[in-house]
Formats: C-alpha cells, structure tokens, sequence
C-alpha cells in the first residue's frame, strides 16, 4: 500500500505535526495494526506518558479494545470513542483514521522514546515547580522537598523493572485491587473449551478418537468456522504429527470431504522436536515469527522421549518447555496424551495437571462406526465452571479415486455431534429443493430459469428467490466436487451430492454409516412431485430393496436414481421417436426408447413408467 508509511527508528520524521509527538503516532498506529504487541508497550508506558491529551484517550480505547478481544482497527476505535462522546477530543474521524499510515519496524523502540521524553518532562516540570516555590512571596527554605520527595518516589517506582535490582523487579509487579481490572482477560478459541495464550491438553486411552477430536479442532479454527455450534476464533495452526504421521492425510482429506472445505489455514509438521533438545528453542523461535493461534503437539509422550513420565521434577520440565513455547507465541498449546492403565488422569505424575488451564478427557463406547459414541468430558477449567460432557458419532467418510490393494475403498471417519443432528428438513425452504434436485439427478449446472421451469413441469410451488437460492446451494457444492476431482463438467457433482442434504450452514452430508440414514420422520409427499421418467419398471420398489423413493407413504429408505429427466421426444414413428439405432445402446422392451447405461447396468430392461400392458411411455401416452 502506497499511502503506508514504513520507517526505521531513525528515519527522518514525519513532516505533518511535531516531530516530537511522531513516536505517539507510531505507537498508536502500530497498535492499531498489530494488537499483540499492545502489552509489551504497556510494560513500558503509562498513560500520562502521552503528551498529547488525545493520544491518550486513543491509547485506553486501544487497551480495552484488546482486553476484550475486539478488533482495534481505525473504524472500531473510532467508533468506541464516538460512544463515549469522546471522538472529537481525540482529534476526530479523520485524524484517527490518518494514525493507520503511522506503520514502525520497531515499537518498542518508540515506546522507550516516549517514555524517556516524559521522563525529561517530568524534570523540567519539577524544576518550574521548584522555582516557583521558591520564589513565591511567602516562601520558606525547605518548601520544594516534598516536590522532590513525590518526583523520586515516581522515578523509582518507573525504574524498579529495569533496574537489575531483583527485588526491584519484584516490586514493581505488585498491582493494587483496582489494577487488576487492567489485566488481560482470557480470549476463547473454541466456545468454553481452549483459550489464547494458555496449555491445555487432551487424555484419553489409547485408540478413543483424541487425534480425530483435536484434528476437527484443528480444522475448525483454521477455517473459523463454528465448533459444532461454538464459538471458534479463527487463527493459523501448527500441528506437530510426532505419533501417527502416516494416518493424518486420510484424516485430512475425510474432514474436507464431509464439510466441501478445504483445511486451510493449517500446518502440519511431521516428525517429533523433542521438548528438552535444543531443536526446541529453535520451534520457539519459528513460531514466535509465525504467530499461530493454536500449536497441537501429538502426543506429549513422543516429544519427551527419555523422560521419566512418573517423576514430578522430570516431567515438569517437560512442562516448562511448553510455557515457554506458549509465552513466546500467546497461542494455545494443546498436548495429546495417554491416560494410564487405571483411572481417567493422565499417565505419569499429576503434578502436570496443575499448570494446565484446560484439560479434556476423550473416551469411545461401541464395537462400530454405526454404534460407537465418542464423550469428551471437560476433566478441568482452571477459571471458568466445567460444563456437560459432549457426545459424538462416527460418520464414515469414503475417499474419492483412493482404493486398498484388495480394491475396497479407503475410508476414514469424522465426529458428528450427536447433540446437534440437523434438523429435518422443511418442505419449501431451499435446501428442502437442493434435495429434491439432487435426488432426481438435475445436472448441477442448470441455472435458475431452465430450474425454474423444471419445477413448474412437475408442480413444484416456490417463490423465486427460494428457487435461485437453492441453484446457488448445489453450484457451491459442484464447485467444491469440482475442486476436490479436477472435473469442470457441470455434472461432477451429480453423484456425490446425490447422497447429500444440506440443512443450513455449513452443508450436512449424509453418512456413509446405518448411524446417518435418513431419519424416519422425513415427509414422504416427495415421489408425486419428481419425475417419473426416471428409467426402470413397474413394481421396481418392491422388487429393489435398494430404491430412495418409496412407493407410498411411509416406505424404506434407499437410493435415489441418477439419471435426469428424460426430454420429450417425437412421434415414435420410425422405430423408436426418430432415434438413431444401436445395436449396443441398451433400449426398453416396452416402447422400445433408448435406457440410462446405468439403469440397464443394474438389470432393468424396461423404464419405470412405461406400462407392460399397453406398451405406453408417459410423455406421448
């Protein structure tokens, strides 16, 4: 951007105020660009530090922004100001927006140089002070101690973090009552669960899902997109894959498939940094620079080889190594690890839970992906209650183009929260006709009008707003098929989104599992509005257990067909409507008209509403 001002400490100053009050601006904009460096300056300032009266009341909006975890960008401080009827002290909308271009390579340098320039303020305003009660009319020898009294004690005060004197140091943390109200609060990440700038971790015995919860943690945040309906902030994550590093892809790739999103926004390392190695200060240093949110290390065990787990100073070490990782960066530092033999606490000694803000207990209960449930109980939340157990399902996930060397396809699972199953679908809203499209093999490619007129030929009613909405619903997901398979077609997601429902945002597949079928109160007034030249023979409901469309009311699930709507076609004059003959193309017994490939691939001979008896196709009956 041309208009942001990038400067080195020493570069010459910024001709459009005081050169003086320049360091002010670049604090400020600086904050406003980088928020996280809002309490390293705050280490160093202090309000009174501003000279310009302005710039402090931008600097506390700045801070409580920041405490509370909202954006601190021009608008939002302007805005907070406005509220408080402060916006016109502070120099107004235009001279807080201008504060954005004031861009520095180094804040804390100009945090020192305001300080100092206070500092050399606040002498000669004691000087002034001490002359003037010196020569006052009634003045006394004596008079300016206190005036030097009260200056030093300020200074000392100011001094003692940075004096070298430990005890100084110490003193100088000390907070009063009314101080702590200045501290930072804690920043969710995901709802209630994991916070920034904390260690949490997550225990469960060996083979319970804990990797597949924390890698939908992962995806989560990486996307911000909502924790089975909690809240998430969106940030980078680095997962560090020290256990199981073959089997992460096929994870990957199966959260993608069932959310048609790509994990973006997330970072895999594939091999164990061990905790207490050097090669763990350079991680340090790696993701100081990259500023994630959250940093998985999978698991704990593997990156604290030759460590005595049952140890209490062994392990806190160990512990420690994750501090300084967690202190360098602010993100969550979440740890994967083994529960022992016996009990619902971690393996090794205990005196790791107590540094731990959050930790979650992982558990399975099920022989199978159609009846396992998958708990995770919140075991401790150093700061906030611990709310109820949450449970999941399994919803297996078949990985498209990927086959075993036997030919059977690979296949992973995600968790699907059994607490939120979507809802049934209503009849009329736009996912209900995303459906109704998907079953009866519309081609995704069909824009609103040619939609539009397809549901007036089979009596589908809808507004059309809701018509093009739902156009829009099945482009998104073709668009996403077409992503994941490299085809552009129109039709690539005919197939996989036959199998698909989606019941708001994000899209909600169905499963692969018996857990997902279709639940059975779904309306069953579906089979009336679709087509009915669908391919196939009379009486294929009851003679294929395998069909979606019941017959009546109340019928089985199964699937749907796949072929589209057969066009109307001309007199059957000429052996079969003018169709060219084939002696390869599979055609109907009964009006003789050409069947889908994969209609006649399943065994059918004959279209599902032609009628044996009298030879009738429905469109020229």
């Amino acid at each position: 951007m041309e208009i942001v001002r990038h400067m080195n400490p020493r570069d010459e100053a910024d001709p459009h105020g005081p050169e003086h009050l320049d360091a002010e601006r670049y604090i400020l904009g600086g904050c406003m660009h980088n928020p996280r460096k809002i309490p390293d300056v705050a280490a160093i300032l202090d309000r009174s530090d501003f000279q310009q009266p302005a710039h402090e009341l931008i600097w506390d909006t700045l801070r409580a922004l920041h405490n509370n975890g909202e954006p601190t960008d021009p608008a939002a401080v302007f805005l907070t100001l406005n509220k408080r009827k402060e916006a016109t002290r502070a120099g107004g909308a235009a001279y807080i927006s201008s504060l954005a271009n004031y861009v520095p390579t180094d804040l804390v340098y100009y945090a020192v140089e305001v300080r100092a320039a206070a500092d050399l303020r606040a002498e000669a305003d004691l000087g002034r002070r001490i002359v003037q009660q010196a020569t006052a009319p009634d003045a006394e020898p004596g008079g300016a101690v206190t005036f030097i009294d009260t200056y030093l004690q300020r200074q000392k005060e100011r001094a003692a973090g940075r004096s070298g004197d430990p005890a100084d140091a110490l003193l100088a943390e000390l907070l009063d009552a009314s101080s702590l109200d200045n501290m930072p609060t804690l920043e969710p990440l995901v709802g209630d669960l994991l916070h920034l700038d904390s260690l949490a971790r997550v225990i469960g015995p060996s083979g319970h899902m804990k990797s597949f919860m924390v890698i939908d943690f992962a995806g989560h945040v990486g996307t911000g997109m909502k924790w089975h309906g909690h809240y998430v902030r969106q940030g980078t994550v680095v997962y560090l894959v020290a256990e199981g590093a073959r089997g992460i892809r096929k994870r990957v790739r199966a959260w993608e498939k069932h959310h048609a999103l790509k994990m973006t926004d997330v970072l895999f390392l594939p091999r164990p940094v061990q905790a207490m190695s050097d090669e763990w200060d350079t991680l340090i240093e790696a993701m100081r620079r990259l500023e994630p949110t959250m940093i998985v290390v999978d698991t704990q065990a593997r990156v604290s080889v030759g460590v005595e787990e049952n140890s209490a100073k062994e392990l806190g070490l160990v512990i420690d190594r994750m501090e300084q990782l967690r202190a360098a960066t602010s993100a969550c530092v979440l740890l994967i690890h083994h529960t022992g033999h016996v009990g619902d606490h971690g393996r090794g000694s205990s005196s790791a839970k107590g540094a731990l803000q959050s930790e979650l207990h992982v558990s399975k209960k099920g022989d199978s992906a159609a009846n396992i449930v998958v708990t995770l109980k919140v075991g401790k939340q150093k700061d906030d209650e611990e709310g109820g157990d949450l449970q999941f399902g399994l919803k297996v996930i078949t990985l498209d183009d990927e086959y075993k060397a036997d030919g059977r396809p690979v296949t992973s699972v995600v968790l699907e929260s059994l607490d939120m199953r979507p809802a049934v679908e209503i009849k009329g809203t736009p996912e209900w006709l995303a459906g109704v499209l998907d079953r009866a093999s519309v081609p995704p490619a069909w824009g609103s009008p040619r939609v539009i007129k397809w549901c007036a030929e089979y009596g589908i009613q809808m507004r059309k707003d809701r018509i093009e909405e739902a156009v829009r619903i099945r482009k998104r997901r073709d668009s996403f098929d077409e992503a994941q398979n490299g085809t552009g077609d129109g039709n690539s997601g005919a197939h996989y989104w036959a199998n698909r429902t989606e019941l708001g945002n994000p899209v909600t597949p169905l499963s692969d599992c018996t857990r997902n079928d279709l639940p059975p109160d779904l309306p069953r007034d579906l089979e009336p509005q679709l087509p009915h030249d669908l391919g196939g023979m009379s009486g294929e409901f009851e003679q294929n257990p395998t069909s979606n469309l019941p017959p009546n009311p109340g019928g089985p699930p199964g699937e749907a067909p796949t072929t589209p709507p057969s066009p109307r076609s001309p007199s059957r004059e000429g052996g079969g409507g003018g169709e060219a003959r084939d002696n390869n193309t599979p055609r109907c017994t009964v009006c003789n008209r050409t069947l889908s490939p994969d209609w006649a691939a399943r065994g059918y001979d004959t279209h599902l509403g032609c009628d044996p008896a009298t030879g009738s196709h429905p469109d020229v009956a």
